[in-house]
C-alpha cells in the first residue's frame, strides 16, 4: 500500500495567504490529529481499565476501590460478597497476564511509560513500535485493574507518544518533528485523562529534563494536543475535575511555616519513593528467572499488603478524596477516624503505597507512578495538615488543603517537574486558591530533592540533549574567535614553500611537517596559494619523484581567516571548502600569513570551553 507522504498537504498551499499562516495551518493538523487520536486513546484505555477492575477486584473478590469525587466508574458494582483472602492472589495473577502480554509482544512496555517516553525523545529520534501503545494500554490495564499500584499517568504518556511517533513515522516526518509529535502525544493524554489540558502541555516540556528547563519548541504543539484531547476525552466523560474538593482558602501568612514543614516531608518522603523503586527494581532485575515471571512475583507481594490495607491497591484515590474532606475512610463503609489515629493510618497509606508500588511496577508490571505519588503525597499532605491543626488550633489551617499540596509537592520532588505540577493539582481539583502554598511547597521541595527523580531518562538540560548539541556547538563556537585559539594553545607552525620548489623538495618538506596545507609564497611575498598534502600524497603515487613539476603548478587557491573571524565561521569554512586546516592571516593584509589553525585545534579549544563552562556552574552549584 503506498504511504501518505505529508508532502501531498503541499499542493493546497497555494490558497493559504503567507508562509506564517501555513505554518500554523500545519501545526494545527499535525498537533490536532495527534490530540484527536490521544483523546480517543485515553476512552478506550479507560475503558479497559475500569472493565479490569470491574472484573477482578469487583466481581471476582468483591472489593470496589473508592474513587475520586470527580469521576464516577463505568461499571458499577455488582454487589457481589467480599472474598478478602482472593485479595492475595489476583495481584499476583494480573502480573503474571500482564507480564506474558509484555515480554512477548513489546518488552519496553514494562514499567512506568512515561520514562520510556522520555527515552525516546531524547535517544530515539521519538520512534515507538507500533504495537507499544496497544500493548501498554492493555498490560497496564490488568496491572491496575487486578490491584497492582500503578497510575494512569504512565500508560497513557507512552500511549499518546506512541500515536505520535506513529503518525510521523506514517507521514514521513524528519526526526526533530517526529520529537516534537511524541511530546505533544504524552501531553495529550495526559491532559486528557486527567482533565488538565494546560498541565499536560507543561508537564510534557518540562519532565524531560531534571534541572529547571523546558524543551519550548514543544510547548505550542502540546498545548494544541493537549486542548483537542482533553475536548474529545471530556465529551465522553464530562467536564469535570477529578476530584472533588471543598472551598480551600489561603488567607494566613503564618500558614507559610507549617507549609514549611510539609515541604520537608514530602521532599524526604519523595527520596524514599525514588531510592525504594530503583532499589526494588534492581532486585528483580537480578533475579535469574525468565521476565514474564517477575510481575507476577511482585503482585503477590502487593496481594499480601493488600489483605492488610486495601488501601494500597490499584490507584488508591479513595484515600485522598477522604483527606480533602478533612476526614479518613478506609474501604469499611461509615468507619472514620479522629486526629491523631487519622495521621497514624495516613503515614502507613503513604509508606504502603511506596512498597506497593515499587514491588507492582519495579518488578515489570506496567504503570504510572505519578497516581501513585498523589496518593502519597495526599496521605503525607493530610497527615502534616491534622498534626498542624492540632499543634496551632488558631491558625485556621485545613487539614484537607495540606492534603492538596502536599500531592503537588511530592510530585515535584520526585519528578523534578515543580512547574507543571502545581498547575496540574490545582487543575485536577478545580481550586486555585492554593496556588501560594503550592508554588511555597513545590519549589522548596524540589530544591531539597533535586538530585533524585523518580524518571531516569531525564537529561539534565537542554545542553545535555543530543538534539540540541549541534546549536549549543554553534552557539559556543560563535563566541570564540581564531585569535582565542593562537592565544590559548600552541598553533601550529607555518611551513612555507617557493613558488619555484620541485616537486622532490615539496616531498622531502611534507615528510617532516606537522600540518598538510602549504602557501605557496612568489619571489616578491605574495601568497599565490596553498599546495594541499592530500594531493601530494595521490601525486606520489602517480609521479615520477624528480618530475619537474613545481610548486606554483600545483599551487590551488587559498582561503584565510583573521584573528577576529569566529570559530564558527572558520569550522564552516573548513566543511564548505573540504579543508581540514586554514591559513590564519593579518587583519589588514590577507596575503600575511601567521599560523594555521586546523579542525583539532578549534575542537579542543571548544572542549576546553565546556570544561571551563562546567567547571563555573558546579562552583555556582556549591
Amino acid at each position: 500500500m503506498k504511504r501518505f507522504k505529508f508532502n501531498q498537504f503541499h499542493r493546497y498551499s497555494q490558497f493559504l495567504p503567507t508562509d506564517a499562516v501555513k505554518d500554523v495551518g500545519r501545526l494545527l493538523i499535525l498537533s490536532g490529529l495527534v490530540g484527536v487520536v490521544a483523546g480517543l486513546g485515553a476512552i478506550a484505555f479507560y475503558y479497559l481499565l475500569d472493565l479490569s477492575k470491574y472484573f477482578f477486584l469487583g466481581t471476582l473478590a468483591g472489593y470496589t476501590p473508592s474513587g475520586p469525587g470527580g469521576e464516577a466508574p463505568i461499571f458499577h458494582s455488582t454487589g457481589a460478597e467480599f472474598h478478602r483472602w482472593l485479595l492475595l492472589v489476583i495481584p499476583g495473577l494480573g502480573g503474571l497476564i500482564s507480564g506474558i502480554i509484555v515480554f512477548h509482544f513489546a518488552p519496553e512496555a514494562e514499567g512506568h511509560g512515561t520514562d520510556a517516553a522520555i527515552d525516546s525523545f531524547h535517544h530515539k529520534s521519538g520512534k515507538v513500535r507500533a504495537r507499544v501503545p496497544f500493548i501498554k494500554a492493555i498490560s497496564s490495564a490488568i496491572t491496575i485493574g487486578t490491584g497492582g499500584s500503578g497510575g494512569r499517568e504512565g500508560p497513557i504518556a507512552q500511549i499518546g507518544a506512541g500515536f505520535g511517533s506513529i503518525l510521523g513515522g506514517w507521514l514521513h516526518l524528519p526526526p526533530w518533528e517526529r520529537r516534537i509529535l511524541t511530546a505533544a502525544g504524552m501531553a495529550a493524554g495526559i491532559g486528557a485523562i486527567f482533565h488538565a489540558p494546560l498541565a499536560g502541555a507543561l508537564f510534557a516540556a518540562e519532565v524531560l529534563y531534571r534541572d529547571m528547563d523546558l524543551e519550548y519548541e514543544v510547548i505550542i504543539p502540546a498545548v494544541i494536543a493537549s486542548i483537542v484531547a482533553y475536548s474529545v476525552f471530556s465529551v465522553h466523560h464530562g467536564f469535570g475535575h477529578l476530584f472533588a474538593t471543598p472551598n480551600f482558602v489561603f488567607k494566613n501568612p503564618a500558614q507559610l511555616f507549617p507549609y514549611l514543614i510539609l515541604a520537608v516531608v514530602v521532599a524526604a518522603g519523595s527520596i524514599f519513593y525514588v531510592k525504594t523503586f530503583y532499589a526494588v527494581q534492581g532486585f528483580f532485575q537480578r533475579m535469574k528467572i525468565p521476565n514474564h515471571f517477575k510481575p507476577a512475583i511482585g503482585g503477590l507481594i502487593v496481594g499480601v499488603m493488600g489483605f492488610f490495607l486495601p488501601e494500597v491497591l490499584a490507584t488508591g484515590y479513595g484515600i485522598v478524596q477522604s483527606a480533602f474532606n478533612g476526614e479518613v475512610r478506609l474501604w469499611i463503609p461509615g468507619e472514620v477516624f479522629t486526629a491523631w489515629t487519622a495521621v497514624g493510618i495516613l503515614v502507613i497509606v503513604a509508606v504502603g503505597k511506596i512498597f506497593s508500588t515499587a514491588f507492582s511496577i519495579g518488578s515489570g508490571g506496567s504503570g504510572g507512578v505519578f497516581g501513585p505519588a498523589v496518593v502519597i503525597g495526599g496521605a503525607f499532605g493530610g497527615a502534616t495538615g491534622i498534626m498542624a491543626q492540632q499543634v496551632f488550633p488558631n491558625m485556621g489551617i485545613q487539614p484537607g488543603a495540606f492534603a492538596m499540596v502536599g500531592m503537588a509537592g511530592f510530585f515535584a520532588a520526585a519528578a523534578n517537574t515543580p512547574i507543571s505540577t502545581i498547575i496540574m493539582v490545582s487543575e485536577m481539583t478545580g481550586n486555585y486558591h492554593l496556588l501560594v502554598p503550592s508554588m511555597w511547597v513545590c519549589i522548596i521541595a524540589y530544591m531539597l530533592s533535586r538530585k533524585h527523580t523518580i524518571y531516569k531518562n531525564q537529561l539534565a538540560s537542554r545542553f545535555d540533549a543530543p538534539i540540541h548539541m549541534g546549536n549549543m556547538m554553534s552557539s559556543v563556537l560563535k563566541k570564540m574567535t581564531v585569535g582565542d585559539v593562537l592565544d590559548d594553545g600552541n598553533p601550529s607552525p607555518v611551513m612555507f614553500v617557493r613558488e619555484d620548489m620541485p616537486f622532490k623538495e615539496l616531498i622531502e618538506k611534507f615528510s617532516q611537517a606537522e600540518t598538510q596545507t602549504f602557501p605557496v609564497i612568489s619571489k616578491d611575498g605574495r601568497l599565490l596559494g596553498v599546495v594541499d598534502g592530500r594531493l601530494l600524497r595521490t601525486m606520489v603515487t602517480e609521479m615520477n619523484i624528480d618530475s619537474v613539476v613545481l610548486a606554483a603548478d600545483i599551487a590551488e587557491p587559498s582561503f584565510t581567516v583573521s584573528r577576529n573571524e569566529s570559530l564558527f565561521f572558520a569550522i564552516q569554512l573548513m566543511v564548505t571548502e573540504r579543508y581540514t586546516e586554514l591559513l590564519v592571516a593579518e587583519e589588514d593584509d590577507d596575503e600575511k600569513i601567521i599560523a594555521i589553525i586546523t579542525r583539532n585545534d578549534i575542537i579542543t579549544a571548544y572542549n576546553q570551553e565546556i570544561i571551563q563552562d562546567l567547571e563555573l556552574s558546579n562552583k555556582a552549584g556549591d
